[in-house]
């Protein structure tokens, strides 16, 4: 019998992935949201991870899209994607994985394999999971039915690695079941698959993906503050370091997003919970959660410099999705930027042609400024990226403006 598959969770994980298991199997994407299920029935993805041809092409391979457990019941293999964000308190937050376990649990039948996609701490899938799956279920793990785990790889935006062009690493909960996983997984990843020796070794592989990224932009982001200080371009140092054959390149920036700004705290919690502090981890997550702050009182000085008042002052942010020509706003660090510059009494407004207006509203509670009079304000600053924004001429002397990405023509300042 030929799989059928089911992804839960139809965000920027589970959409690809169904789209491209779509080819060869029969494929039902499940969503709890019903607006979800509605706009991709009518062809329209507002992640942008898939175009409307590419979401319609899925539809005609045969896949269906729904929000009815029954209508995924008869499914064998389960791949859960739905998000593992973080609390106020910087601690794991498993509610969504727990529920997509508790529905999987509802329908789970002898031979079935439930995979697991979503970031989370080593020993999460078998301790967490696993538990949750037998309750609801009244199956035996590993006997009645089984587990994987393929960590997502997905990186918003990005059009040349796509899903399938991105190796992808497999575990199973049994030898037989991670070559299962890993064949299944082969059949539609062009790059090729790495076949973990456990579910654990995947599940960290993971998160040390993500933290190696974190530590390395805290080290540039330190490097940024210090050559400020010393009034050196931190690009300039970086370009010429550059030409060392072995030096990493890494740009100093707000580190968001759902990834690089979060999988770190995963491997801390349990770090923690076995007794062991970890200094580096945490120190290059302290650094780079209070970038924003620092952005934003590096605007208010070169304000002061121009003798600028600051309270009641016009400030434009250009950007506020946490990367560029991306339209994510989850755990945007340009709202830190946002925050305290109100907080010095700051009139901000913000620009991002890429965000979803009514998204950014619910979210952070902003209004998102279409129409701008680039002469009209005080301090202007270059949060995100976007295509759009590189060739902007700002002439305006008067003005401060603070590109931390580095693209502009003109700047006072940058990191």
């Amino acid at each position: 019998m030929k799989d059928s598959i089911a992804v839960i969770g139809l965000g920027y994980v589970g959409l690809p992935l169904a789209h491209a298991f779509s080819a060869k199997y029969k494929v039902v994407g499940f969503d709890i949201a019903q607006w979800r299920i509605d706009e991709l029935l009518s062809g329209q993805d507002r992640t942008l991870e898939l175009s409307t041809e590419q979401v319609n092409e899925a539809i005609d391979n045969g896949m269906k899209f729904t929000n009815r457990l029954e209508d995924i019941a008869k499914c064998n293999i389960y791949i859960v994607t739905v998000p593992t964000p973080i609390d106020k308190h910087k601690k794991p937050n498993l509610t969504p994985l727990i529920k997509a376990s508790e529905s999987i649990g509802k329908i789970l039948k002898v031979g079935d394999i439930v995979i697991y996609e979503s970031t989370v701490y080593p020993g999460a899938t078998e301790e967490e999971c696993v538990p949750i799956l037998e309750r609801v279920s009244g199956l035996k793990f590993n006997q009645d039915f089984f587990c994987g785990y393929s960590p997502e790889r997905i990186n918003p935006g990005d059009k040349e690695h796509t899903v399938t062009k991105i190796l992808k690493v497999t575990a199973g909960s049994t030898p037989e079941i991670g070559k299962r996983v890993d064949e299944l997984y082969a059949s539609v990843i062009t790059a090729g698959t790495h076949l973990a020796p456990s579910i654990k070794v995947a599940e960290a592989a993971k998160v040390i993906e993500n933290s190696q990224r974190d530590i390395n932009i805290a080290f540039v982001n330190e490097l940024s503050m210090i050559f400020n200080r010393l009034n050196i371009d931190t690009n300039a140092v970086l370009e010429a370091a550059g030409t060392k054959w072995n030096f990493l390149k890494f740009k100093p920036g707000l580190v968001g997003g759902h990834c690089i700004g979060v999988d770190p705290y995963y491997l801390t919690h349990k770090a923690q919970e076995v007794g062991y502090n970890p200094e580096i981890i945490l120190a290059g997550r302290r650094l780079n959660d209070n970038m924003g702050i620092y952005v934003a009182n590096q605007v208010i000085k070169l304000m002061i410099k121009k003798g600028q008042k600051i309270e009641g002052s016009k400030v434009l942010v250009l950007g506020i999705t946490f990367k560029e020509n991306c339209p994510d706003i989850r755990n945007s660090k340009v709202i830190d930027v946002i925050r305290e510059l109100q907080d010095f009494g700051c009139d901000v407004e913000i620009n991002d042609y890429w965000a979803d207006t009514q998204e950014v509203k619910k979210e952070y509670e902003i209004e998102l400024k279409s129409s701008l009079n680039m002469e009209s304000y005080d301090a202007i600053i270059l949060a995100v990226a976007h295509d759009k924004y590189r060739d902007l001429e700002l002439n305006n002397d008067n003005q401060v403006v603070f590109d931390i990405k580095s693209i502009l023509k003109r700047s006072d300042g940058r990191l």
